[in-house]
């Protein structure tokens, strides 16, 4: 009987562990860098992330600059992927999917932006507004 009781104390404080975690893993800052998860999205995710869908608006970018400011807000993206998952700020396996969902999407968005390919960019562009959505129904406060 003992045992049963100790098995359950441990399974319930991990269990809070992993709550608690969850619920705050979104607004902490990292173990040792100072920027907050929400100055990152601030700072880089939404800017990038409307930047680009801006430029896939239409008939797309209308110049060459325009293409290598696209293709600059791809790369953001994907290094705000890794961002994500450095200095313990990853709380589960959602974020951890997400954040390589991301990568993945706007590595692909570079690619054809590079090629200036329009369609294959607006394609990877939904990997990417997917994995956001999928990481903010689950962490966003």
């Amino acid at each position: 009987m003992r045992r049963k009781w100790m098995a359950l104390l441990v399974g319930a404080t991990i269990g809070l562990g992993i709550l608690l975690q969850v619920d705050t893993g979104a607004a902490q800052k990292g173990k040792t860098r100072l920027a907050k998860t929400k100055y990152l999205m601030r700072g880089i995710n939404q800017p990038a992330c409307a930047g680009l869908g801006a430029s896939l608006k239409d008939s797309g970018p209308a110049d060459d600059k325009a293409w290598d400011v696209a293709v600059g807000q791809a790369a953001l993206l994907n290094e705000a992927g890794y961002l994500l998952m450095d200095d313990g700020r990853c709380p589960d396996q959602i974020w951890a999917g997400a954040a390589k969902d991301l990568r993945e999407g706007s590595s692909s968005a570079l690619a054809a932006l590079e090629k200036k390919d329009l369609e294959g960019a607006r394609t990877a562009f939904k990997t990417i507004t997917a994995s956001c959505a999928t990481c903010h129904k689950a962490h966003k406060q």
